[in-house]
């Protein structure tokens, strides 16, 4: 039986979007969101991204019970205490999935409260602002929508009758217009550690240090051309959530830190050495092939 009731927690950019996406997609039934915020779920609201909204305990309580699919877009501390909450209001039948950036402690976290019933996964998709008045439905449009299933013994135990939500769930995504890829929980934190977490700390570290240093200095805003724009785009992401992505993948994020703090030694100790210009080579190899 295909999904029918589908309930957002969360309605920022990341589940408004998916909201919007959904609509575009052609799902016809009922979206409510859950979001703290009320200001967040009118904008939802009145986009379109949500039918209806839920803003009592009871309210709330009533539009997870109903939901086939339960869609947590919130950052990842708020996925670890809303899986504690649902645990004992999921039953058979329902799909929790997840949109959150790192992935070991929500599955690790899932596979003891809902074994069988949750589906992590995380779309490299967003903004460097929040929010659902910048949500889009082609926001997803061409991202990687990367799942991380639980395949432990207990998890697949569990999954018989949630299975054909998970396929719908996945179906929907590539409706979106995502790429899906399959991987260990611990293989996406590694990775999305470098790629992800590493240039957000990097953009992050350069935009303070020039703030500590120019301050509100006109010359630097003058000078600063598409080098310094894209350079320190990602310095206004919000803290709130990657306070949660340093908290949750704090050692994989450390181990990158530390390993670009030694190759800024090596390059600041060969600015007048042939070690620079192999550094220079081997960048211009990784941006011909990637």
């Amino acid at each position: 039986m295909p999904a029918k009731r589908i309930t957002i927690i969360g309605t920022g950019l990341i589940g408004a979007s998916i909201g919007l996406a959904l609509r575009e997609a052609g799902f016809a039934g009922l979206i409510t969101g859950i979001d703290r915020s009320a200001d967040e779920l009118r904008t939802a609201l009145d986009r379109g991204a949500i039918t209806h909204l839920a803003q009592s305990p009871e309210k709330q309580r009533a539009a997870v019970q109903r939901a086939d699919i339960v869609v947590l877009a919130v950052p990842v501390l708020a996925i670890l205490q809303w899986l504690e909450q649902l645990a004992p209001v999921i039953q058979d039948g329902q799909l929790v999935t997840d949109a959150g950036s790192t992935k070991l402690n929500i599955v690790e976290t899932a596979r003891r409260l809902l074994p069988g019933r949750f589906l992590p996964g995380h779309p490299m998709a967003g903004k460097e602002s929040g929010g659902a008045a910048l949500a889009e439905a082609a926001l997803f449009r061409g991202a990687t929508w990367i799942f991380t299933p639980d395949t432990s013994p207990a998890a697949v135990a569990f999954s018989g009758s949630s299975q054909a939500l998970t396929t719908e769930w996945r179906g929907w995504v590539e409706r979106f217009g995502s790429k899906i890829i399959d991987m260990p929980a611990d293989r996406h934190d590694e990775i999305c550690a470098w790629v992800s977490h590493l240039p957000q700390m990097l953009s992050t570290a350069l935009s303070a240090l020039l703030e500590d240093t120019f301050g509100d200095d006109p010359d630097l805003r003058a000078i600063g051309g598409r080098a310094l724009r894209e350079m320190t785009r990602l310095g206004s992401s919000p803290f709130s959530m990657w306070r949660d992505i340093a908290r949750t993948n704090e050692a994989p994020l450390a181990h990158t830190l530390l390993m670009l703090e030694q190759r800024l030694q090596h390059l600041r100790e060969n600015l007048r050495t042939p070690a620079l210009r192999d550094e220079f080579t081997k960048a211009n190899n990784f941006r011909r092939t990637h």
